[in-house]
Parts: C-alpha cells; sequence; structure tokens
C-alpha cells in the first residue's frame, strides 16, 4: 500500500450530482496555490443517450479545470477501487445509495485498503451514533459499520459532516411532508419533534471549510445546519409563505408503522418511519460549525423565497 505521507494534495470527488457539483464548485472557489489537482469520479456512460445526458457535466467540469476518472462503483472491486483511491490524498463521497445496498461499506474498504490520507464519507445526514441501527431504514444500518470501520483503525483520518435532511428533499413532493401546491404539511411522529435540513450548496461550502480549517478537523463528527425546526414551526414557515392557511396533518407512529408494513418495499414511507423520532435528526443550530465560523447558511424561510424567484422565472 501507499504511502500517506508522499502523497501530493489531490482531492477526487466521488460522483457530479447536486451534491457532488456543488462541492466542487466550493472546493473552485477556496482553492490556494497549496492544493493539488481536483478529479471526480464518474460511472462509465454505457450508451448514446447517457453520453448525451452526461456531456453538459463533463462541459462544466472542463470549464473548471477538474479531471474525470471512470470507474463503476457497483461492479469494479474493492480492489480496482483501491488503486483509483491511492493517487489521492483526499477522497469526498458524494454519491449516496444509487448503486445499491452495501456499496458504501465498499468504498470504505477500498479507501483504507488505498492508505488514503483524509476521507469524507457519505454520511451527510442525520447523526448515526444516536438514531443507531433497527431505525426502519436500512441504509441507515450501513452508515453505522462506516464509522464502525472507520473508527477502528487509525492510518486513513476521516471527518464526518452531518448535515441533516437536504431541504430540497424536505419540499420534495414524493417524500410527502410539505405540499406547497395543495397547503398541506404533515408532522412525522409529532408537531414538536425537530428536523434540522440544509442546502447542497452550503453542504458544499462548510465541508470545504472544514477541511481547510486550522488547525485541522481529523477523525470527528462535525455538525452543520442551515435550519432546525419543529414540525409546528415548519407548518407556520409554510402558511407564511404562502399567505394562507394551510392544511396540518399529524403522521403518528402507529400510521407510520401501519403503512410500512402494507407496502414494505417502498422508501419513501421507510424514510417517513425512520425521520420520526426526537433525537439523532435534529441538532441546535447554535452548536454548529456554521455558527461558530460566522459563515452565512440557507434557512427555510430563505429557500421559500429563493423557491418562489426560481418558479417565477420559469
Amino acid at each position: 500500500m501507499p504511502d500517506t505521507k508522499s502523497k501530493s494534495n489531490a482531492t477526487l470527488i466521488m460522483g457530479a450530482g447536486e451534491l457532488g457539483m456543488s462541492m466542487l464548485h466550493a472546493l473552485n472557489a477556496q482553492r490556494t496555490a497549496r492544493d493539488g489537482s481536483v478529479s471526480v469520479l464518474l460511472r462509465p456512460t454505457g450508451s448514446a443517450r447517457d453520453s448525451t445526458a452526461q456531456q453538459g457535466t463533463l462541459d462544466a467540469l472542463r470549464d473548471m479545470g477538474v479531471d474525470v476518472v471512470n470507474a463503476d462503483l457497483a461492479a469494479d472491486t474493492d480492489e480496482a477501487l483501491a488503486a483509483i483511491f491511492s493517487r489521492y490524498a483526499t477522497v469526498i463521497c458524494c454519491t449516496g445509495f444509487v448503486a445499491g445496498p452495501g456499496t458504501q461499506r465498499k468504498i470504505t474498504s477500498a479507501v483504507l485498503k488505498a492508505g488514503v490520507d483524509r476521507y469524507v464519507p457519505w454520511q451527510f445526514g442525520v447523526d448515526y451514533d444516536v438514531v443507531g441501527r433497527g431505525s426502519g431504514q436500512e441504509v441507515f444500518d450501513e452508515q453505522s459499520d462506516v464509522r464502525d470501520m472507520l473508527r477502528a483503525q487509525s492510518r486513513t483520518h476521516w471527518v464526518i459532516v452531518s448535515t441533516g435532511m437536504f431541504t430540497s428533499f424536505l419540499f420534495e413532493p414524493a417524500f410527502g411532508v410539505v405540499d406547497l401546491q395543495n397547503a398541506r404539511v404533515h408532522a412525522l411522529g409529532s408537531w414538536d419533534h425537530r428536523l434540522t435540513v440544509t442546502t447542497p450548496e452550503d453542504i458544499g461550502r462548510l465541508t470545504i471549510a472544514i477541511l481547510k480549517h486550522e488547525p485541522r478537523v481529523d477523525d470527528r463528527v462535525v455538525f452543520v445546519a442551515g435550519d432546525t425546526v419543529t414540525y409546528r414551526e415548519l407548518a407556520d414557515k409554510v402558511e407564511q409563505h404562502l399567505g394562507k392557511p394551510v392544511e396540518r396533518v399529524l403522521w403518528a407512529m402507529e400510521t407510520l408503522k401501519a403503512e410500512l408494513a402494507r407496502h414494505p418495499d417502498d422508501g419513501m414511507r421507510k424514510y417517513h418511519l425512520a425521520f420520526a423520532r426526537p433525537t439523532g435528526v435534529a441538532w441546535d443550530t447554535s452548536s454548529t460549525f456554521n455558527v461558530e465560523q460566522g459563515m452565512d447558511v440557507v434557512d427555510v424561510e430563505r429557500w421559500l423565497q429563493q423557491h418562489r424567484a426560481n418558479a417565477s422565472r420559469k
């Protein structure tokens, strides 16, 4: 295995989706003379249609001076992935669970085999130490496994950035918690349960700022937050945004469990149950990295304002 001390200061970002591009833009904006090259790992295109769809992304990456590396996280062995990762001092995983169960364990195994100096795993979500296993969402269990793997060794440093839910996902119609079109808000478990949310753009900025922070941040879970609200406060904010009363519907735990029992393979119902809890999915903004560093972030009210502005342009 390579000696991490001899590595160049090159960075690899896995994925160029919403979070990956946000991370790349943030890294590009904060690059200094000491920074090495930046690469992004993409899955090889499998068809002409895929190639056409990816062309816009490739053009944007080229404009940023980002190199493209091809690999298939689902099909390639961890040894093959380790051979790629070994070229980089820092690896940031911005690919979630699209490649299937076990992918995050596989990626972590490859990172550790490669002797990467610093790894930021796909943990941009809840506090998995608090949530633990058995939440009803199997991918949460895998995230706990990844933490165990990282903590069981000392060669590769790691930084976990806990962000809460992506703000855009909270308002995703398919998720079903906020229905802006029909002026309806559902609470998961209780109106007093809290939820932390952060936009992908802020996650990118904050993650790069954490990696560049002096003194260096290593082997720690760092909490960030765009906003932390109760479902009652969320309904109030949506009501203020829409300028009219919203229908408020409580999805109690019994209801969520019954729905999942009737539809055991429904991913959204699994997320409903996993987030219907009083702990692990929210934290006080006052103790976050962004507040400590005085960094501006997008809260729920500002996201709604931006959403309205974007909709009016269409």
